[in-house]
């Protein structure tokens, strides 16, 4: 096979095959064999996906595929982000008013168990679960030429650079290449099939779905329509719509009952969209099918290289915001599979960045503006009945998908949770009054398409009410990292009802007056009292220290609520305090029960928020905390489910310990804790470690809190040269940086607004004054100032 290239793409022909010669297909992207030194953010393999779990995930926020990059057999599993069961609900328990006082009252008395129990038949939702996100079902794609023994020159890959997965092969003599792609302007999943030999491609085109839904052929036209599914008693609301086009060059096509035959094609597209009749948590009016008629005829004007090169264009807008080179090794030119098996055992850095851009890429492909946020498997689920019903869990796994979000240049990324705050603002508002008859508004540990605010699945587990109010952080720290008045203007109503809902339902503490929130729990964890159940966690009043510095500011700031803000900084000061238990630990509940907890190495590490994601705790204001903190962290172990790594990884991060964050991140990259298409592996998937993992590297290389901005503050030896651009600070400054033999080379700081910023280097400070348009740039480990 001889080679070339053309205008950044590929051009191939057989040798000897005059009709490939005179055909001259242009094949878009990387060749046969090009190494990963050549081409460094891509994932790449010698072998087709035999799992989901090996599968290549595209997507554009609302629409996204899994490729496995079969030859004889193509799959291409089907998501689309409103295809939930049931429908619009209300889950408050109508008894969980009347039956809060006594559940406040066992508390205080301690009497945990009972109250526990109270809970669970009293205060619970009804349905005790939310609803699931569901899979739309599978894009089937059979080539009856090709014999699976005849395949040679194989390789897939998943450009995240390009947003493109790519199958190439050749049979019988003939090389083929299978492109994939989903354009965030014509919301269609676009699949080109082609040869090097005209003629030459044959397919037979299905969709199947394990949902209540059938398929119909109409000329050029496949058509899978249907319902949702019921759960749990509550109905099945939406109908669903996905719609396949089938263009082809040259040859002919056939329709039979359930699917589509091409013979004799030069090249075939297919263009997929998928719509249900989802228009918002109390509406689901909508028509799939006029959306998707609409997006196919809009689409079906475009050849594919015009989507795929859209595609590229909107994709890296956000993608090449920001950059990590951490150096490379032989081992980077290897499949990505082999490469994730060593990477304990060998020195393979470039395996860390690949791994830091793919989690930017996942955020991208599965929250954009418009989008529904990111769920516990951003957008892909192959399943209507998956782990954990892929939903929105927000005592740590929601708000862990958007660690990375701000730091490293995707702040747009954010909108979706920015709007699904709004909606449970409106939901929760109905929780806060029926079952705290309380003000503001109110979200527990879980919610899903429907918004649902009310505690779900068991009072052990569910009974945390400070869901939302983390969710509020991500909002403050939207405008934090931006500044942006109109923005804080926007939220403020939202911070501010988060905030009222707990003046209104703290509780003081009998013996020390102090207000803590009962009832509650720390996640997920279970206390030596027999219960889950309690008042007054660490995390809860850490959560709200930060919501009430940060709506008592916000009003400062916009100038409004002068006496609510004064109410704010006077609850705040009566709760309930940090406290640093016998084993020089950070407590994790009022009381210290640590030592006696049933589960030492429970995966929560919920009383460290203080520390990360929040700043309560560092190093340099409040020294002891941090070195309980760390003891902490020293007591509960590294190695846990995926996620829960991540947080791991980070708040030794935080804690400036690059050499121990960097050993956690090295078990993250593991194969023990990611899948062989890069996917984090709690076990089973879950898409929060990948991001947990991308903020822990970006963490270990800038921090920034207030107007302070901290350079390298925990790079480990394992990472001795390297550079980041496009890293973000707060206060919209941009930070680009590079380090030779463990230290700093350069930074360069681009301000967004006129602002003054300390810059810190161990314990080196400089005092910088950015104006906007004007970088600043500091050599060396003394920061000396450059023109």
């Amino acid at each position: 096979m001889r080679i070339a290239k053309d205008r950044g793409y590929t051009r191939r022909t057989v040798l000897g095959g005059s009709a490939a010669t005179a055909a001259g297909l242009i094949l878009p992207g990387p060749s046969i064999g090009e190494t990963a030194a050549q081409h460094r953010d891509r994932l790449w393999y010698r072998q087709p996906a035999r799992v989901w779990t090996e599968a290549l995930p595209v997507g554009n926020g609302r629409l996204g595929a899994m490729v496995f990059g079969g030859t004889a057999h193509e799959r291409l599993q089907l998501n689309e982000d409103t295809l939930w069961a049931g429908g619009p609900y209300n889950p408050v328990n109508p008894e969980a008013l009347a039956a809060l006082p006594e559940v406040r009252r066992l508390i205080f008395a301690g009497r945990y168990a009972e109250a526990q129990a109270l809970a669970n038949a009293k205060l619970m939702a009804k349905p005790l679960s939310q609803m699931p996100y569901q899979t739309v079902g599978d894009l089937l794609i059979d080539m009856p030429g090709v014999a699976a023994e005849s395949v040679t020159d194989y390789e897939r890959e998943l450009d995240i650079d390009a947003a493109v997965a790519t199958t190439r092969f050749t049979s019988n003599g003939v090389g083929f290449r299978r492109s994939v792609v989903v354009s965030p302007t014509r919301q269609v999943i676009a699949v080109l099939i082609e040869a090097d030999r005209p003629g030459s491609v044959d397919l037979d085109i299905g969709l199947n779905s394990p949902q209540d839904a059938t398929v119909t052929v109409s000329g050029e036209n496949l058509l899978l329509a249907g319902r949702n599914r019921a759960e749990k008693g509550v109905g099945a609301a939406l109908r669903f719509e996905a719609r396949v086009r089938v263009l082809r060059t040259g040859g002919k096509l056939d329709t039979g009952k359930a699917g589509i035959a091409v013979r004799g094609a030069s090249s075939v597209t297919l263009l997929i969209a998928i719509a249900t009749s989802f228009r918002g948590f109390a509406d689901v009016s909508g028509d799939p099918s006029i959306v998707t008629a609409g997006q196919i005829a809009q689409a079906g004007k475009l050849t594919f290289a015009k989507i795929a090169a859209e595609t590229a264009v909107e994709h890296r807008h956000l993608f090449r915001s920001a950059s990590l080179d951490l150096g490379s090794t032989p081992a980077a030119d290897r499949p990505t599979d082999e490469r994730i098996r060593t990477s304990e055992s060998s020195n393979d850095p470039a395996l860390a960045a690949l791994y830091f851009q793919y989690g930017r890429y996942l955020l991208i492909c599965s929250s954009r503006p418009g989008s529904q946020p990111a769920n516990l498997q951003g957008i892909w689920n192959e399943s209507i009945s998956p782990p954990w019903g892929s939903k929105y869990t927000i005592n740590i796994n929601t708000e862990m998908n958007y660690w990375p979000a701000e730091q490293t240049g995707l702040s747009e990324c954010t909108a979706p949770l920015i709007a699904m705050v709004r909606n449970l603002a409106e939901s929760g508002a109905r929780t806060a009054r029926e079952m705290y008859g309380a003000r503001g508004w109110v979200a527990h540990h879980n919610s899903d398409l429907w918004r649902a605010t009310a505690p779900i699945d068991g009072a052990q587990w569910g009974l945390w009410p400070l869901g939302g109010a983390w969710l509020c952080i991500h909002l403050w720290d939207r405008y934090d990292y931006g500044r942006d008045l109109p923005y804080l203007r926007s939220v403020y109503p939202l911070l501010h009802d988060a905030a009222l809902f707990f003046l209104d339902v703290l509780q003081p503490d009998p013996v020390s007056g102090e207000l803590v929130t009962n009832p509650s729990l720390s996640p997920e964890n279970i206390h030596p009292k027999g219960a889950s159940i309690c008042a007054g966690p660490a995390m809860d009043m850490q959560i709200l220290r930060d919501l009430f510095d940060q709506v008592a500011a916000a009003a400062t700031i916009l100038k409004v609520d002068a006496a609510f803000a004064v109410q704010l900084r006077e609850a705040r000061a009566r709760l309930a305090p940090d406290r640093i238990g016998a084993q020089g630990q950070l407590q994790e509940w009022h009381a210290d029960w640590d030592a006696m907890a049933p589960e030492p190495h429970h995966r929560h590490v919920s009383h460290l928020y203080g520390l990360y994601p929040s700043h309560q705790i560092n190093p340099d204001d409040t020294p002891e905390l941090a070195r309980a903190a760390r003891r902490s962290l020293e007591l509960r172990g590294d190695e846990s489910t995926g996620w829960a790594t991540a947080w791991r990884a980070n708040l030794w991060a935080r804690l400036r310990d690059g050499e121990h964050a960097h050993r956690i991140l090295r078990f993250l990259l593991g194969p023990e804790r990611t899948y062989p298409n890069m996917f984090d592996a709690h076990p089973p998937f879950q898409i929060d470690g990948n991001f947990g993992g991308a903020a822990a590297m970006a963490e270990m290389l800038m921090q920034s809190r207030g107007d302070d901005i901290l350079l390298l503050p925990a790079l480990p030896p394992a990472w001795p040269t390297g550079s980041v651009t496009g890293l973000r600070a707060r206060g919209r400054c941009r930070v680009d940086l590079s380090w030779q033999d463990g230290e700093l080379a350069d930074v360069t700081l681009t301000g967004g607004l006129a602002a003054t910023r300390t810059v810190r280097l161990c314990d080196r400070r400089i005092t910088v004054v950015l104006k906007p348009g004007r970088p600043i740039r500091l050599q060396g480990p003394d920061l000396s100032r450059q023109a």
